[in-house]
């Protein structure tokens, strides 16, 4: 299969099964059984792609050309496709667990929240590996969309504020300060296309660097810096498998991964260097990473906490990639695929404890891990990913943005990623320690068990995962290499 077909079809695969889900509404087996399909034909057609093209950048090719320099186009490059081949391939688990979680917690319109699902993994296909920037606009448009019916998809009041503030907050950013950034990049440059070592260099000087990367920034409103990271929390009124999937991998992602692209491929890390304009940014990312950990200390409510988990841990990424070095933004890019593994293997024990106790609040679950000792278990591991402990993946990514913080002589910054980790110990690990330590309520043992198969083994098999991305940290760091200029 050729290159550009099998990007095309990462797009229509999914949309296709949008579709499908529509048509088989009244077929629900065969509905699910049918965006299993596409999700496994999803991966297998990155695979394909990763096959041909291996770690390398191919020809950007265009579907339609709206002014001179201005496409939609898409090619492939490292960075990118790492992204793809993370979200397609948990859009499987994250599928099957769906399953098991929608019907074991008997809610309601399984066909809208499917099709709406699937529709929102095309939309990130199509950005993962769009060639310029205004492809990629138009797709992380298009994800905000796709992802306001899930947010909203319990249409309680609670559910409709929730996706009415995450609509407003991530539509509000893109079109007020992030379309203003791409216009005023096309006005001076003539061209969005995504080049190594950036665009900009001999177009821009001075504060207006520092002035555009702030609309970058703060307009990529899906990387959750502080002031505009409310619509996280807001949207965790989601049922799990969006906060598991889009909420701690997809659309997350998508703004870090964003921000990586602009930092790496639209500035470029030795611009950003040589005229410090990301130092600003380097700060705010820092406040973002212990303010929302604090915070994540103060909920009792579990998805909240890891909301507030997610607003921090994406800051490590911005942090990568302000710091301006190497190493900062190979660990921004090693740490997508890290934190993707940890924190879906969270939320879906988050949502296996409620299809089994309907508890939502870490004070009532003592002595729950007892009861359910392979959620629990999942938990741990995935927590000691977050932590950035080894044997498991997130303590290279982490170990990376501390040699980038070294390499650009920002001690400060060393000190904040060390707090952190500490502040991670402090918040995690005490669910745990409730679950496994404290006694349950009188008689919970005898009436509650393990959720259903299909809700446990999905973030088992993620807590696996993370102990694989430790073996294999040095090959993904290697094929994110050619990202900052490295030999292939």
């Amino acid at each position: 299969m050729e290159t550009n077909t099998a990007i095309l079809l990462t797009m229509l695969i999914p949309a296709a099964a949008s579709i499908g889900n529509l048509l088989l509404r009244n077929h629900a087996n065969l509905r699910d059984s049918m965006t299993l399909g596409a999700a496994a034909a999803t991966f297998a057609t990155v695979l394909v792609i990763l096959s041909n093209v291996g770690n390398g950048t191919t020809e950007a090719f265009s579907l339609l050309t709206v002014f001179p320099g201005l496409d939609i186009a898409f090619n492939v490059e490292p960075l990118g496709l790492m992204f793809a081949i993370i979200a397609s391939g948990l859009w499987i688990l994250t599928h099957i667990y769906g399953v098991g979680y929608m019907r074991g917690n008997n809610e309601d319109n399984h066909t809208r929240f499917f099709a709406s699902f699937s529709l929102a993994i095309g939309a990130v296909m199509g950005l993962a590996f769009s060639a310029n920037m205004f492809t990629l606009f138009l797709f992380y448009e298009m994800l905000t969309l796709s992802t306001y019916p899930l947010v909203a998809h319990k249409g309680t009041p609670e559910a409709i504020s929730g996706a009415r503030t995450y609509l407003g907050i991530l539509m509000g950013t893109s079109i007020g300060l992030l379309l203003v950034a791409v216009i005023w990049t096309y006005t001076i440059t003539g061209t969005l296309d995504f080049t190594q070592g950036g665009i900009l260099r001999g177009h821009i000087a001075g504060p207006m660097v520092a002035l555009l990367l702030g609309l970058y920034a703060f307009g990529i409103g899906k990387a959750a810096l502080m002031p505009f990271h409310r619509w996280l929390p807001a949207a965790m009124v989601a049922p799990t498998p969006v906060s598991a999937l889009l909420h701690a991998v997809a659309v997350v992602k998508a703004g870090v991964f964003t921000m990586l692209k602009v930092g790496i491929y639209i500035f470029g890390i030795d611009f950003l260097a040589e005229t410090g304009a990301s130092e600003w940014l380097m700060w705010v990312a820092a406040y973002t990473i212990i303010a929302a950990s604090i915070v994540a200390m103060t909920k009792d409510n579990l998805k909240a906490r890891l909301a507030y988990s997610t607003i921090s841990q994406l800051s490590y990424i911005t942090l990568g990639m302000a710091l301006a070095t190497s190493m900062g933004a190979l660990g921004g890019g090693m740490h997508i695929a890290m934190h993707a593994m940890g924190k879906i293997t969270l939320f879906m024990c988050a949502g296996s404890i409620y299809v089994a106790t309907h508890k939502t609040n870490i004070s009532q679950m003592n002595g729950l891990g007892r009861i359910m000792p392979i959620t629990y278990g999942a938990f741990l591991i995935g927590a000691l990913s977050i932590i950035g402990l080894p044997p498991l993946g997130g303590s290279w990514s982490k170990w990376l943005l501390i040699v980038g913080a070294a390499d650009a002589g920002q001690q400060v910054m060393i000190a904040v990623l060390m707090l952190s980790s500490l502040l991670n110990v402090a918040y995690l690990l005490s669910i745990v320690g409730k679950g496994f330590f404290w006694p349950a309520k009188a008689g919970e043992a005898t009436v509650i068990r393990e959720s259903p198969t299909l809700v446990w083994l999905p973030p088992a098999i993620t807590a696996f995962g993370c102990l694989l991305l430790f073996f294999y940290a040095t090959d993904i760091r290697d094929f994110l290499m050619p990202i900052v200029g490295g030999m292939r």
